[in-house]
């Protein structure tokens, strides 16, 4: 490759930017006149001006973004303002890969700059869309000739960072999970007084008399704990969809002007109809018509109880993220680590039998032998659920690949009678695995190790792996976007064909027996050579 002198990255699409930025400022305009002319009043043509002035800023961001790259270090100018970076003090320069939320074949890859004292800053530039773009590679190539040249960086390949990754971010796992569960504990404060007021709502009886009815019914202050009953008349409803407010309006304001009901309620009373008013420490509890009962919602301690117990059950997903990083630390920051849904399986099993707990015994979790063991029981199931959760999500360390250990029986009178189908897969193009066609590799029954588009019975379609071509390297755990292509737990081979690099994938275990059948599959054919 020719020597690099410097590097310039700037945004695609320029001219297109330009006139989003130029609309923004017609947008900023058109919403400071309206605002102008209404005073404060925001009318739909400065909220108009309003969006297109932020569609317009965001626009120009984009539009003067710049990183450039010479000997003397790097340098990025944003909207912002300017940073210069010497090479000296740059360790690494590495891809950060991250999905959109509505499809992970959509991806968006940019260049992190990693520092020698740890700090690490995302580049506005390059930056791609798609997983094949010459043109992010070439600058990113570029970039990294120029930090080789002038730099010390850190030995290696090109290491691609994503959510799934050893090197991923850990604040916003840490702040989710300290939220949910400031959340939980808040809901769990509330938990006995809630509870003693269903008590309290349960055990309420007819007031004595009902002199302040009409008074207490108006106030929204703490009332008496016996029920009045008010007599009232409906003059009009506005039923409202769902998700919006419906009301019921009482002729003469009496004793209220208007209370908020549900969409059936409002659509169930008519103008004209008469109702009772069941009033409960101020607030009308009930709406009682000749064909239709409302009833105000009270939040039971149960209900509070179970929502404390299930943010505490979402707070522990973040917090195994969180304890899959830290468990990973030690491997490159590449490295894919194992899915955390184990540990979302255990939470699901620790919420069938902790939310049914919570909401029949809010108060009284241990205060009779049927709760104690039916806690005790749970927990016994979750700390087996965890255990599993945690056996399943161990790194293994990968197996030498020239430690191929006993020869696997591929071909002469030693032969496996079957075929064996193990899944596994070449992650390149090659002339035995076209298109990356291949799902699976058989051995055995006498044959040669071949790629299989199929699970089997059979040989159809299979193709012969060419073992003497085949060289062992290293096996290892998937790094970066390898995690995409193939399940997190499996390792990955790095082979050598006659010059050409492959990996291979499969289970470890798999994957072993694989290696060792190619190896004796090369080991056949050099001795059957020289008597050929």
């Amino acid at each position: 490759m020719r020597d690099v002198l410097e590097v310039v990255c700037r945004p695609r699409g320029r001219r297109v930017r330009w006139f989003f930025a130029g609309l923004g400022a017609a947008g900023a305009i058109l919403a400071a006149v309206r605002v102008a002319q209404r005073g404060t009043v925001l009318d739909a043509g400065a909220a108009l001006g309003l969006l297109l002035a932020l569609g317009g800023l965001a626009s120009l961001y984009g539009v003067t973004a710049q990183v450039s790259a010479d000997s003397s270090g790097l340098r990025v100018r944003t909207l912002l303002g300017r940073r210069s970076v010497p090479w000296h003090d740059i360790a690494d320069l590495r891809v950060r890969l991250k999905y959109a939320h509505t499809s992970r074949s959509q991806e968006t890859r940019r260049v992190v700059l990693v520092l020698h004292d740890g700090h690490k800053r995302l580049l506005p530039l390059p930056k791609s869309r798609s997983a094949d773009d010459p043109d992010f590679d070439a600058q990113l190539e570029a970039l990294r000739a120029l930090h080789r040249r002038h730099g010390a960086p850190e030995p290696g390949r090109v290491l691609v960072v994503s959510e799934r990754t050893a090197g991923r971010g850990w604040a916003g796992s840490s702040v989710l999970c300290v939220l949910l569960l400031a959340g939980a504990g808040l809901a769990a404060w509330f938990v006995p007084s809630t509870a003693s007021d269903e008590q309290a709502w349960r055990s309420a009886v007819p007031c004595a008399t009902g002199a302040p009815a009409e008074r207490t019914a108006r106030s929204r202050g703490a009332g008496e704990d016996c029920l009045t009953t008010l007599r009232a008349v409906i003059a009009r409803t506005g039923a409202r969809p769902p998700k919006q407010r419906s009301w019921v309006y009482f002729a003469d304001r009496r004793p209220i002007e208007r209370l908020e009901v549900s969409y059936e309620a409002a659509e169930a009373f008519e103008a004209g109809d008469k109702a009772e008013l069941t009033v409960w420490r101020g607030q009308v509890t009930e709406v009682a018509g000749a064909h239709y009962v409302w009833h105000e919602h009270m939040t039971t301690g149960g209900e509070m109880a179970v929502i404390a117990a299930v943010s505490a059950l979402a707070a522990g997903y973040p917090g195994a993220l969180l304890l899959l990083r830290l468990r990973g630390r030690r491997p490159p920051d590449d490295e894919v680590l194992p899915s955390a849904l184990p540990f979302a399986g255990a939470l699901v099993g620790t919420a069938l039998w902790l939310l049914p707990l919570c909401y029949l015994h809010p108060t009284t979790l241990l205060s009779s032998p049927a709760t104690i063991t039916w806690a005790a029981g749970g927990a016994l199931v979750t700390l087996g659920l965890f255990a599993w959760a945690w056996h399943v999500t161990r790194i293994r360390p990968p197996e030498a690949a020239e430690d191929t250990g006993a020869t696997e029986p591929t071909g002469g009178s030693g032969d496996q009678e079957t075929a064996v189908f193990l899944a596994a897969r070449f992650l390149e193009h090659t002339d035995y695995n076209p298109r990356r066609f291949g799902t699976h590799i058989v051995l055995g029954a006498g044959e040669p190790p071949a790629v299989t588009p199929h699970p089997g019975p059979g040989r159809f379609a299979a193709k012969r792996i060419p073992a003497e071509r085949l060289t062992a390297g290293t096996v290892r755990r998937p790094r970066g976007d390898e995690g995409d292509t193939v399940p997190t737990s499996w390792h990955i081979a790095e082979l050598d064909d006659a010059g050409r690099p492959v990996r291979l994938a499969a289970a470890p275990a798999d994957l072993a027996r694989i290696l060792r059948a190619l190896h004796s599959a090369k080991a056949t054919v050099t001795t059957a050579a020289p008597e050929s």
